[in-house]
């Protein structure tokens, strides 16, 4: 017989459960009313009553650990061929197991609710990002409730839960202080969260949250502070507390880094171990991963190298003198993901030093899609241009001047595509290009020492994202249930990967698996593979109709790679497959395909809800960390931001009112008793406007007027500041960033909460001085008064009732 279940440490052994017997399908466990003799009086030698006994899983159950890197390409890690040294994912593979046929949904807030469900991700209403969500329930981005998460179902069972990290499943209509809260991390089955709710963050500058509750790093950057390494440290804190405290009670601890997405951001020590390592390019750079995955074994001897799309270009012909600036952006992600290494690694040395990483099912997989190809032909040190499509400003004399910020806080950088192409070898194409193997094939660990009794061994078998949930059930001997909070429960469509652990050649149960994003769109089947890739990740808009795709046939039990497309030599193959792919496309909401690109940010168009209706808002003097989805949206209109402020003796200064952050945003702010406003255009220029006067103690109104230019998006615009409806400066902008501020820096009054809009404000200064009393957003329309009535700012804040 095998060890499982053998080697249990001291809180899962012992005698028998009282727990045991429980029927388990029906969540919570019904409580059952009590049925013996109740005597009048407690001192009755009758009145003896079954203790109170805490709910717990069955007996055996293992503490779980996922843990989900972000936008590591199958070519990244050390562990699977890659030339980034990852020694914890070494470590954990030569006792653990490789499968080196795992697959995600190439894109980051579809693996995460698919992860997390057991379900594909347009059955969860996760066919994109929550950014992009439209009215379509493949496309909602509003997880049903009828598939309940497994944090949940573990919780219901008597686990401890928690979540670190990045979570990207909220809908946007819902990022605001006020919730509602119920897929918010702690509304989806997480006792516990720290981490952050957008689909990036800034390393640096974390936006962050305590379960629900906004927080600030205890630390500057300039004093040492990391996201990675304050998350790290806050889980293992967890885990001890946890187990100091309950330690019978297993836990559920899903740990998911913002590294290695952009921003790449990592201590320059880091990213010097490289230096020099990336000269010869990315054509080479693949050429070297994939004899070394040859060599390691996680891809067969005779594997074939996919060719370099031509959309890609070739090192050779980049600029001559751009050279050091690719090679350092690849030095800097290198750096970022062997860091990220190195603090998992301190997480499982802490498992380890409290004895408990022996009966810790632990899933390490490294990557919720594809190496992301997001960062442009040539890299940027902010990837928010690309958002805004301001291209071709970062020339390589402007890239060489500042190649020195790369990784640092006075960056928001993003690699070269062909780095990406790299990270993905030895398949075709990237994250978001769902239908080839660059995009969704990711190296995934398994380790569980008393559990699986195989040692560093590959597993070959097709696995997808959606099995890691009912492997953690079966490990943990929970069935699915059927009702969860009085709701019928859909069944998981993963496979549950147990039966391979310990036989190698067991035939794999997960014979079949669609793929779809943004029009790219494929079908796996019993070793064939139908697919066709619809549009680029760096292009805006597909440059063929869906109808008009040209799709290609792979037998992947002769060609692991995809390498060798045999559309035109088994057509009738072909069409059984993309038939195949429209049954399950129609089966699990797939359909209608959605290739729409920056349209969908418009929430009317997407028919999404918008929280913030009308012409004006108003923001009380305490609102702080609201998501550029909670705030009045007056890009590429006029408008004007009013606030009513209280002076001190002696002036003030601070922040009045900030939206964005560093690389780009705004915000009105006073210094040395004047009124500034300050337009940061995407953190390459800053244009600041000031009063020329300052303002005396006592009560004032202070205003900015933008008079937008039209004429199309991203245009300019003048400003006028008035303080009391009396003019007081003037200036002019001459472009504005027409789609987004950021992704993650947020709108903040009386205090800056992430990175600075302007420059000057350090260490926690920009705390405004006097007091704000409300700040008022209008646009769209003028008010000559240049003045806010107490009877308009009621009527106002009225209308939002």
């Amino acid at each position: 017989m095998k060890k499982n279940g053998k080697q249990r440490q001291a809180g899962n052994g012992g005698p028998a459960s009282p727990n045991e017997g429980l029927q388990r399908e029906v969540l919570p466990i019904p409580d059952q009313p009590y049925q013996g003799v109740r005597p009048f009086n407690a001192r009755d030698p009758s009145a003896k009553f079954p203790p109170i006994v805490p709910l717990r899983p069955p007996k055996g159950a293992p503490n779980v650990l996922v843990i989900l890197l972000d936008d590591v390409g199958f070519g990244a890690s050390s562990a699977f061929g890659g030339v980034v040294n990852t020694p914890t994912a070494e470590r954990l593979a030569a006792k653990g197991l490789k499968y080196n046929r795992f697959h995600t949904t190439a894109l980051c807030s579809p693996t995460r609710a698919a992860l997390l469900t057991g379900r594909n991700h347009h059955a969860v209403g996760f066919g994109g990002i929550t950014e992009l969500a439209t009215s379509s329930p493949g496309y909602s981005c509003v997880r049903p409730n009828h598939c309940a998460p497994v944090a949940e179902i573990l919780k219901l069972n008597g686990y401890s839960t928690a979540q670190f990290g990045k979570c990207h499943e909220v809908p946007v209509w819902e990022t605001s202080p006020v919730g509602p809260f119920e897929r918010w991390p702690t509304g989806s089955g997480f006792e516990y969260f720290f981490g952050f709710i957008g689909g990036e963050t800034n390393q640096w500058y974390p936006a962050l949250y305590e379960n629900t509750s906004p927080i600030e790093p205890d630390r500057t950057p300039e004093q040492g502070y990391h996201f990675m390494e304050d998350m790290t440290e806050r889980t293992i804190d967890w885990v001890r507390q946890q187990k100091v405290l309950v330690p019978d009670k297993p836990f559920f601890v899903y740990f998911a880094p913002g590294a290695t997405h952009a921003p790449h951001h990592v201590p320059q020590q880091w990213a010097d171990k490289y230096k020099g390592r990336f000269d010869a390019g990315w054509d080479a750079l693949r050429e070297e991963i994939f004899a070394r995955q040859k060599k390691l074994g996680v891809i067969p001897k005779d594997a074939q190298l996919t060719p370099r799309p031509k959309e890609i270009p070739a090192w050779e012909d980049m600029p001559e003198k751009l050279k050091p600036v690719l090679a350092r952006q690849m030095e800097v992600y290198a750096g970022f993901l062997e860091y990220a290494d190195f603090h998992v690694g301190r997480l499982i040395d802490s498992l380890e030093k409290m004895h408990l990483l022996g009966d810790t099912l632990v899933y390490y997989i490294l990557g919720d899609n594809g190496a992301s190809a997001e960062g442009t032909l040539s890299g940027s040190l902010n990837e928010n241009l690309f958002f805004n499509e301001i291209l071709g400003v970062e020339t390589p004399e402007y890239l060489i001047q500042n190649m020195h910020k790369l990784g640092t806080p006075e960056a928001y950088n993003h690699y070269a595509v062909g780095w990406a192409h790299a990270m993905d070898t030895p398949y075709q194409w990237t994250k978001q290009v769902a239908s080839h193997y660059g995009g969704t094939r990711n190296g995934c660990i398994v380790h569980w020492p008393n559990g699986i009794s195989a040692q560093g061994e590959v597993r070959s078998q097709f696995t997808h994202v959606i099995d890691v949930a009912p492997t953690i059930l079966e490990a943990a001997n929970l069935p699915q249930p059927v009702l969860v909070h009085g709701v019928q429960q859909t069944l998981m469509q993963g496979v549950s990967m147990r039966y391979s652990f310990d036989d190698a050649k067991a035939p794999e149960r997960h014979e079949t698996q669609y793929f779809e994003m943004f029009g790219n769109r494929g079908i796996y089947h019993q070793g064939w593979t139908a697919v066709t890739k619809h549009r680029v990740p760096w292009a805006a808009a597909p440059e063929v109709s869906l109808e008009k795709d040209v799709w290609e046939l792979y037998d992947t039990t002769k060609d692991w790679t995809q390498a060798r497309d045999l559309a035109a030599e088994q057509p009738d193959k072909l069409r059984e497959l993309q038939q195949l792919f429209l049954i399950e496309a129609s089966k699990y909401y797939v359909l209608p395909l959605d290739d729409r690109g920056p349209e969908r940010f418009n929430s009317d168009f997407a028919g999404r809800p918008e929280l913030i209706h009308g012409d004006s808002q108003v923001l009380s003097g305490s609102m702080r960390r609201l998501s550029e989805n909670s705030v009045l949206n007056m890009k590429n209109k006029s408008h004007s931001v009013t606030a009513e402020v209280e002076i001190p003796e002696g002036g003030a200064s601070g922040i009045i009112i900030t939206q964005g952050g560093m690389f780009g945003g705004w915000c009105l702010f006073m210094r040395r008793g004047r009124l500034s406003y300050c337009y940061n255009y995407g953190g390459l220029r800053r244009d600041y406007v000031d009063s020329d006067r300052e303002l005396t103690p006592g009560t004032h109104q202070v205003r900015m007027e933008f008079k937008y230019d039209g004429g199309g998006l991203g245009k300019g615009g003048d400003v006028t500041l008035y303080v009391d409806g009396k003019k007081v400066g003037r200036g002019r902008l001459e472009k504005t960033l027409y789609n987004i501020f950021s992704a993650d820096e947020t709108t903040d009054v009386g205090v800056e909460m992430g990175s600075p809009v302007a420059e000057g404000f350090h260490d926690g200064d920009s705390r405004f001085t006097g007091r704000v009393k409300w700040v008022q957003l209008d646009k769209g329309k003028e008010d000559f008064d240049h003045f806010v009535s107490r009877e308009e700012l009621f009527k106002v804040a009225m209308a939002r009732q």
